[in-house]
């Protein structure tokens, strides 16, 4: 097959492009060649914006007289902006996969959101400001734009919480990094906590399988198939590091109360207590299981994880989690407070 990507050096494009390659697809991106532009010298590359307000519609001219039998949009954030692709590649390409997100829901409040669910709204639609408040909405309205350019020909993806190599949010990279180096962790809440997500690479390869037989329809794609916990994401991380970690579960109204920040200082978690986060940790996924998303083992994930990791210099900082200091002094308050 003939792919056109519309991105697809970083994370999730760079793994989508692998996965097409491997497969024995033809690629061909369409960058502003800004991100890692010695990727895939091998395929290719078509450079512009897809923005036609930023160049006019120069870069999207490039797609012009091109033939392509599916596109896979990993980097449409502003319906105006997908529409106006989707339009020039509507008698170009027979399929589009448009990649958009968990957070398109209207609230997250309770367990086992399916694909029926409600989308969040705006009442500007045409806003181009993100933010926590419009970023899923607008994904919505993306998913909606895409659907009316190519009606029945549209896969739209909904992926949680995206984990392997390549993360440059470091969200769940943090916790492997951090039980990896050893010594007293800190670990919100407790063990049971729930946790969903989905290894980068498992995504981009089912993507390739369902594009290849031009799927269609609407998915939510995180996992792992069975209930997976924070308690035993560290415990496996410690297995498959090595290290001496000794786990610490904190309260959360204790984290709380000292302002520790969930999803940013304690990265890919989100607090039991408030409600509206209950559907976000327990998504329904059964729908893209039977047409055919697997999972590769966590330990492959964390050791290929941690293999990536120490290609980049020692001292580069992650962009989530506690830093040392501020995990020491919650470490020394909470065993403080419990002394008698």
């Amino acid at each position: 097959m003939r792919l056109l990507l519309l991105g697809g050096t970083r994370f999730l494009g760079r793994h989508l492009v692998d996965a097409a390659l491997a497969a024995g697809h033809e690629v061909t991106l369409f960058t502003r060649g800004k991100t890692n532009p010695e990727l895939f010298p091998q395929v290719e590359r078509l450079r512009g914006d897809r923005d036609p307000k930023n160049d006019g519609g120069a870069g999207l001219a490039q797609l012009e007289g091109r033939r392509w039998d599916a596109v896979i949009d990993t980097s449409g954030y502003f319906p105006r902006v997908v529409r106006a692709g989707a339009e020039r590649l509507a008698d170009a390409v027979t399929h589009y996969t448009f990649i958009s997100s968990i957070s398109v829901y209207r609230d997250f409040l309770k367990p086992g959101l399916d694909e029926t669910y409600p989308v969040g709204t705006l009442e500007d639609e045409s806003v181009e400001e993100i933010t926590n408040d419009t970023y899923g909405p607008l994904k919505a309205l993306c998913e909606r734009e895409a659907e009316q350019v190519f009606p029945g020909r549209t896969l739209v993806l909904r992926p949680g919480l995206i984990v392997g190599p390549h993360d440059s949010t470091d969200r769940f990279t943090y916790w492997v990094r951090r039980v990896a180096r050893g010594g007293e962790v800190l670990a919100p809440n407790g063990p049971h906590l729930p946790l969903q997500l989905i290894d980068a690479r498992d995504l981009a390869e089912w993507n390739v399988r369902l594009v290849e037989r031009f799927a269609a329809g609407t998915f939510n794609v995180t996992g792992p198939e069975r209930p997976l916990t924070l308690g035993e994401v560290l415990e496996t991380a410690r297995r498959v590091s090595g290290s001496d970690a000794k786990i610490t579960w904190i309260d959360e109204a204790f984290l709380l109360e000292r302002g520790v920040k969930y999803w940013q200082e304690l990265p890919a978690v989100l607090p039991e207590s408030e409600e509206k986060y209950a559907g976000m940790r327990q998504t329904d996924v059964s729908k893209a299981i039977k047409a055919g998303l697997t999972y590769r083992p966590l330990e492959q994930t964390i050791r290929d994880l941690l293999d990536w990791r120490a290609t980049l210099p020692a001292d580069q900082p992650l962009n989530a989690g506690l830093t040392p200091e501020r995990e020491t002094g919650l470490l020394q308050d909470w065993h403080a407070r419990r002394q008698p």
